[in-house]
């Protein structure tokens, strides 16, 4: 494999606990190709459910934080200048699309809709990338995978996906998890006891209950995370809970009280 693609190699496995069939539905896209949107809320676990699958199938990974900002030739690479002269540089997904890596654009909505259609010819049968600005048309490798991550809670008019972008990709719905997985979740990734995660995650459902009450958007499961890893090294619960889950979210002082009392009634 090229020098280029080793460095996104993932070598330890990250940890994802399945929630459904998930894993072998993925294993079924990844066999055929297929490109693929995961849809859910911040924080719930897509990303590392792209790793985890990245790492089982052994393939490379190459992640994009998409934003406002981004431009096309962000994705698919520019001309540089240099001592000798200009050189062209591949952006990632030319990278991915090259030499074979899963390419994931992360919160692909918050990616201007005229950056996201140089996508299209790579999400259909044609599975090519063209480099406008070097007259080059690469073709897709075949272990190549386009991979997107999307909120559908933060849908408006100016912030979605046309439809001829959505219907180019299977699509899998991720949500925050049960009560007993969540607490597991929470507990191996922090190494607080079961009794100490429960205690978080029933804080993060109450939260969970208030979003459109109040809340744009609930307590996360990287929240609870956050949490439990300060209570691990010895903070006391209730400041932990202020730091990672209540003060993050809203500036509401009542919405804040509400929150603060519901961490007290656990802790």
């Amino acid at each position: 494999m090229n020098d280029v693609i080793n460095q996104y190699l993932i070598e330890q496995e990250p940890y994802y606990r399945p929630v459904a069939d998930e894993v072998e539905l993925y294993e079924a896209t990844y066999a055929v190709r297929m490109p693929m949107m995961l849809k859910g809320p911040t924080g719930c676990g897509k990303t590392r459910f792209v790793e985890h699958m990245a790492w089982k199938l052994g393939k490379p990974l190459i992640t994009v934080a998409c934003n406002e900002d981004m431009t096309a030739s962000d994705l698919v690479g520019r001309f540089l200048l240099d001592a000798s002269g200009t050189r062209w540089q591949d952006g990632p997904l030319a990278i991915a699309a090259r030499y074979g890596a899963i390419c994931y654009l992360d919160e692909v909505v918050e990616a201007r809709q005229d950056t996201t259609v140089v996508i299209h010819p790579l999400t259909d049968a044609r599975r090519v990338l063209p480099l406008e600005k070097k007259g080059e048309l690469v073709h897709a490798h075949p272990d190549f995978q386009l991979v997107i991550s999307y909120n559908p809670g933060y849908q408006s008019l100016m912030k979605d996906l046309k439809q001829s972008t959505k219907q180019r990709f299977g699509a899998l719905d991720f949500n925050y998890p049960s009560h007993d997985i969540e607490t597991e979740i929470v507990s191996h990734e922090t190494g607080v006891s079961a009794e100490v995660a429960g205690k978080l995650v029933a804080i993060a459902e109450r939260a969970r209950n208030l979003k459109g009450h109040g809340l744009d958007e609930g307590i996360s499961t990287r929240m609870l995370i956050y949490a439990g890893s300060l209570i691990a090294t010895g903070v006391k619960p209730q400041a932990a809970c202020r730091v990672a889950l209540v003060r993050p979210i809203t500036d509401d002082p009542d919405m804040r009280d509400a929150l603060d009392a519901a961490v007290t009634t656990f802790f």
